[in-house]
C-alpha cells in the first residue's frame, strides 16, 4: 500500500483500523514467503563482534573501569557491519576454489563493494565483485579479520546521520505501525531490512541490526518475532518482536542489553535514510 494512502487511513480511523490494517499485511507476508531472501546468519554474517563502548551490567551502560583489560578496540561498528553485509549479499560472491587475494588486492575488493549504495538493486552473479580462496563473508571475515575492518568504513559518522534526528520527532505508535509494515514488505520482497534501535531520550540501546527473516512459529498468539543479525552477538541470531496491541517492538534481553521496549527506524532502505 502507498505511503500516502497508509498515512490517510491512519489518520482517518484511528488506531483500530492500523490494528487491523498490520493483521491483513501479516497474513499477505506469510503467503508471499516463498520468496524470503537466502539470508543465512552461519555464512552471511561477521565472524567477529563489534565491541561496545561502555561496559554493561544486566543490561545497563556504566564508563569502563580503569583497571578493566584492554578488549578489541573494534568499537562503534554496527551501523557498518550491518550495512556491509547487505552489500555483500547484493554485489559480492565467493570463489572457495580460487587462490586467496594479497592483502592490496583484498583491500581493493572490500572497498568496491562497500562504496556501492546499500539500497542498490543487486548485479547478477556474473557481475559481482569475485572474492576467492574463502566460502563465505564468515569463514573470509575470520582469517582476515583486521584487514576486512580496515577497509569496510569508520564507525564514528553513524552519530552524524541525518536519518538519526527521527528518534526526537517521529516516535509516535502510529510511526511504528508505519515501520513494521515496511519491514513486513521488505521481507516479502525477499529483501533485507536494517533498522536503528534506540529508547531515546533513555540511553538503554542506540544500535543497528539486520532483520532477515521473519520466524514461522510464535509462542505469544498476535506477536510476531523476527530473527535478527546483531553486531554485538556473532555466534547466534536475536530476536525482534512486534505486538500489534500496544504497537510497538521489543528487543530481547542480553548483557547489553535489559530487553523489552525499543522504537525502530529503517537505515539504508532510501537516500538519506
Amino acid at each position: 500500500m502507498p505511503q500516502l494512502a497508509l498515512d490517510v487511513m491512519l489518520g482517518t480511523w484511528g488506531k483500530s483500523v492500523g490494528v487491523w490494517l498490520t493483521a491483513v499485511v501479516a497474513v499477505t507476508v506469510l503467503r508471499t514467503t516463498g520468496i524470503a531472501s537466502d539470508f543465512r546468519f552461519d555464512r552471511d554474517t561477521f565472524a567477529f563482534a563489534n565491541q561496545t563502548v561502555f561496559e554493561y551490567h544486566e543490561g545497563h551502560p556504566s564508563l569502563r573501569r580503569g583497571s578493566s583489560v584492554r578488549r578489541d578496540m573494534y568499537k562503534r561498528h554496527c551501523f557498518v557491519l550491518c550495512r556491509t553485509a547487505v552489500q555483500f549479499k547484493k554485489f559480492a560472491r565467493f570463489d572457495p576454489r580460487g587462490v586467496p587475494l594479497d592483502d592490496a588486492s583484498l583491500a581493493a575488493r572490500l572497498r568496491a563493494v562497500t562504496h556501492r549504495a546499500p539500497r542498490a538493486e543487486p548485479l547478477p552473479e556474473d557481475q559481482r565483485i569475485v572474492f576467492p580462496g574463502y566460502t563465505d563473508l564468515r569463514e573470509m571475515s575470520k582469517a582476515r579479520r583486521e584487514l576486512v575492518q580496515l577497509n569496510i568504513g569508520h564507525g564514528w559518522p553513524s552519530y552524524f546521520r541525518i536519518s538519526n534526528a527521527r528518534m526526537i520527532f517521529q516516535h509516535s505508535a502510529r510511526y511504528q505501525e508505519e515501520t513494521h509494515a515496511c519491514l513486513n514488505a521488505a521481507l516479502a520482497r525477499g529483501q533485507l531490512f536494517v533498522g536503528f534501535l534506540t529508547t531515546f531520550p533513555r540511553l538503554s540501546i542506540n544500535h543497528s541490526l539486520l532483520v532477515y527473516k521473519r520466524k514461522s512459529f510464535s509462542p505469544n498468539p498476535g506477536v510476531e518475532t523476527y530473527f535478527a543479525y546483531d553486531p554485538n552477538h556473532p555466534e547466534s541470531p536475536r530476536e525482534l518482536t512486534w505486538s500489534p496491541h500496544t504497537r510497538s517492538f521489543s528487543y530481547q534481553k542480553d548483557w547489553d542489553f535489559v530487553g523489552g521496549y525499543v522504537r525502530v527506524y529503517q537505515v539504508y532502505g532510501k537516500l538519506l535514510q
